[in-house]
Formats: structure tokens, sequence, C-alpha cells
């Protein structure tokens, strides 16, 4: 279950690294063509990338993308800001936008819902280093306060972001802010650099994640000699990085990445596993009433991941076949 869970969690990160790699692709390609018009493909954005990417993947310490990292942080919020106000610069109206999605979209959101809100990969190191790791769960704990303030960011964004730009919206909405003027264009494609920076540095952090777990479980233990150790690190950095570039390179849709790894291992490591978990542990620790519940509890949530691993996974990857095989 250890190999299992590892592969879940790796593979989640790689997935949130090639969606950085698309993101990061998809804009460069927006800001040039807004002043050039080149008609170049996204992959050849990517590839311009691909090397400070490398590089960027190359710093072994964490320690040394922290500052670029808050920098990054404070750039998503200024950018954050200036979205908002091209959405509400002009009265946000009803008119020919569909209260509901078609059920046949619904496994597409479930994976983008699972995608966006559960950074498990955080989210338990994140507690683990805490002076007062209680304060973290709870009903007033720091993961639901955090939670509250994210969902009403992400709720507020989507449905007024709908609301403003309706069924043409991009897959990223940088790519719908309008350049009428001059100052127009100017605020756009500032708010497509900056994220496009603050992206490019955490993809260095999203990235550490998935090289930790290959290199100290899997590769350096098996490592004969002292003297190779540092060369096969930066073997093992500069293929993880070119894996999500291929992959990225191969399928350039931003909304069919983050919705096959969201259904693929967000429901497995958020839902599955964690029920599974918390019955092994404490089926012998509770009795009567408080026993049933947390087992009926857990039933449900694993059955809920369990359905959504299979129905969303199936049809990201349907989508992602009918993407390949073109118009």
């Amino acid at each position: 279950m250890v190999h299992v869970t590892n592969f879940f969690l790796l593979v989640y990160q790689l997935g949130i690294c090639c969606v950085y790699i698309v993101f990061i692709g998809d804009n460069l390609k927006s800001i040039v063509d807004d002043f050039y018009h080149t008609g170049q493909k996204v992959q050849v954005f990517m590839l311009i990338m691909l090397l400070p990417i490398i590089l960027l993947n190359w710093v072994r310490n964490l320690k040394l993308l922290a500052p670029f990292s808050t920098v990054a942080n404070a750039i998503t919020v200024l950018s954050f800001i200036i979205i908002c106000y091209f959405i509400f610069r002009e009265p946000v109206t009803l008119e020919d936008r569909a209260p509901i999605g078609p059920v046949t979209e619904f496994p597409l959101f479930f994976g983008v819902v699972l995608f966006s809100m559960e950074a498990i990969g955080v989210i338990m190191p994140l507690e683990n280093e805490m002076k007062t790791p209680k304060s973290f769960v709870g009903v007033t704990g720091v993961l639901n306060r955090a939670f509250f303030i994210i969902v009403i960011m992400y709720v507020g964004m989507g449905v007024f972001g709908y609301l403003k730009y309706g069924a043409g919206i991009e897959d990223s909405i940088t790519l719908n802010l309008s350049t009428n003027s001059q100052m127009d264009r100017i605020l756009a494609n500032l708010v497509k650099g900056m994220l496009t920076f603050g992206i490019f540095i955490t993809h260095g952090v999203a990235c550490y994640v998935a090289i930790d777990l290959i290199w100290n479980k899997y590769v350096v233990c098996r490592i004969s000699s002292d003297r190779n150790v540092l060369v096969w690190e930066y073997v093992v950095r500069t293929a993880v990085v070119l894996v999500t570039f291929l992959l990225a390179a191969c399928i350039p849709k931003l909304e069919l990445f983050i919705s096959l790894f969201g259904a693929l291992c967000l429901s497995t490591l958020g839902l599955m596993f964690p029920a599974l978990i918390e019955t092994c542990v404490f089926l012998k620790e509770t009795t009567g009433t408080a026993r049933t519940l947390m087992i009926i509890k857990n039933l449900l949530i694993g059955l809920f991941g369990l359905a959504g691993f299979f129905i969303g996974t199936a049809t990201s990857l349907n989508d992602i076949i009918e993407y390949l095989k073109g118009p």
C-alpha cells in the first residue's frame, strides 16, 4: 500500500507539472501573438521554456526557492485583482447563461474540482510541521478556515468568470481578457506575464515533491558508488522535467490534464485511501453506534471516490483520445 500510495502521489505531482507547462505555453503564446501574430503552435513556446524549467529544477535546496515563491504568491494576488477588474467593470448579466451544465460533463467537473481543491501533497506535511498540529483540524481549525477562503475564491472566479464570458470562456480565464484599448492590452498582457512567472516558479516547488519521492525512495538506495550520486541526481531531475514536458507537448489541453489527474489520483488520495486508513486504524478502538457510523461514513466516501475514479478517468481519457484523433 505504501508503493501504491507513492505511485498515485507521484502521478499527481507530475500531473501538476504538466498543467503548469501547458499554462506557461498558452499564456506566452497569447502574449507573443498579441504583438507579432506569429501563428506558432503552443509547443514551440513550451520548448522555449524547457531549458529554464530544467535549470530551475536543478535547485537542490527548497529554501532557495522560498523568496521567489513568496514573490509568486504576491504576483498571483495582484493578478487576481486585475482579473476581477476585467470581470466587474461592466454589469454582470445572466442573459444566455445556462444555470446548469450537461450531465455528461459532470465527470470532467468532478476531476477539475478535486484537482483544484486537494493539495494532498502539501496538506499532511504542513500539519506535521506545525508547532501545534491539533489546531490544524477541527471545525474552526486552520484547514477549514483556509478552505473556506479558497472555496469562496474558486467559486467566485468560476461563477463570475462564466457570467462575464459565457460558453466562450477559455481553459484559463487569462486568455479571455479583452484588448479593446491600449490600456486593456497592457493590463491583460501584464496579468499573463505575471502569472506565467508565478507558475514558472511554482513548477520548481511542485516538481520538487516528485523528484524527492523518486530520488529518496527508489533511486539513491540503488546507487553503489558515492562519486556518482550527484550526477545521477541531476539526471533524475532532468528526466522528470522531460517526462512532464513530453506529456504536455503531446496533449496541450489544460482542462483535460486537470480533469484526468484530478479523477485518477485525487479520488484515491483524497477520498478512498483516507476512508480506508481511518477504518483500519480505528475499527478496534470504537464500538457500538460510533463504529457503525464510522463504517457507513467511510463506505459512502469510498464508494463515491471509486465512482469518481472510474467514471472521471474514463471520461477524461476518452476526451483525450478524441482530441488526439483531431477534428
